[in-house]
């Protein structure tokens, strides 16, 4: 294995434990704030936004932040459509 390969993994790895970290701090906070279910729909809308953020070009070091704040964005959207939901009898 040449030295590219090996930082490249480097890389690969210390972005994987940030991106674990992110993910895990924002489940937390959403889990403390609105429960269990809606830290689960949370979750997966992350990791929705993470992937469209792979769709945009690469850079060698990613910020994970993005990710983290167009999730509540959709949790805040999802909260406010639900309040405003008319309620049938």
């Amino acid at each position: 294995m040449d030295d590219r390969e090996t930082y490249s993994d480097v890389i690969y790895q210390e972005q994987t434990h940030l991106a674990e970290r992110e993910l895990s701090s924002f489940i937390a906070a959403v889990t403390k704030l609105y429960g269990t279910e809606q830290a689960r729909i949370s979750a997966e809308e992350w990791l929705d936004e993470s992937d469209l953020m792979d769709s945009l070009p690469r850079q060698e070091l990613r910020s994970w932040r993005p990710v983290t704040i167009a999730a509540p964005a959709r949790l805040a959207s999802r909260l406010t459509a639900a309040r405003h939901r008319p309620v049938s009898n």
